[in-house]
């Protein structure tokens, strides 16, 4: 009989221990993953809004940088396509001047070429697991760097036209956010290698 219950005892309780560590790894894991997304994000120059958008998604990043990247530049053509909508609402308003309504229509061209770009970024950052790391590396900064381009011009069009400051106001701040999102997810391209 205790022969039996040593054996029952020694192939139960390695069971045991690896349904016990199975939740206690599921939990480390989430940790180590909203932990590493918290402190890359403390890294960036806009880390509340970092941090704010992309901890929802510390399961999908894991510790992995690549994933990372991808993920905050999708949160940044989602920004931008957001933005856009705005933009394209405001163009519609009743009331709207001419000049204000050129200076949107370039916004909305300049946000459609950002969120181009972003595409482009992501395609970029697609191919960086092939052969030709480095120079897959580079187009995708130079995408990204194009993209804060893009939402910069859309703001300086409107600088440089009559335009009511309520107006001015809304593009600039849905822009602005547009580019921290851009700007976050180019730092983490700068620092992948």
């Amino acid at each position: 009989m205790g022969t039996k219950h040593f054996l029952t005892a020694i192939v139960t309780l390695p069971v045991l221990i690896s349904c016990n560590t199975i939740p206690t790894s599921a939990a480390t894991s989430k940790k180590n993953s909203t932990n590493f997304v918290l402190k890359s994000c403390k890294a960036t120059t806009y880390s509340s809004l970092c941090i704010k958008t992309l901890v929802p998604y510390a399961s999908t990043v894991g510790t992995n940088p690549l994933k990372l990247c991808k993920v905050a530049l999708k949160a940044a053509v989602l920004a931008t396509y957001n933005c856009s909508a705005t933009v394209t609402k405001l163009a519609k308003q009743k009331g709207v001047k001419k000049a204000e309504a050129m200076a949107v229509k370039d916004c909305i061209g300049d946000l459609k070429d950002a969120v181009t770009e972003l595409k482009d970024t992501l395609t970029a950052m697609g191919h960086m697991n092939g052969g030709d790391r480095e120079f897959e590396w580079a187009n995708a900064k130079t995408y990204a760097s194009a993209a804060i381009t893009d939402a910069e011009t859309c703001i300086d069009g409107f600088l440089e036209r009559k335009v009511s400051a309520s107006v001015k106001k809304k593009i600039n701040s849905c822009v602005t956010g547009v580019e921290r999102h851009i700007s976050n997810a180019l730092a983490f391209i700068n620092h992948l290698y």
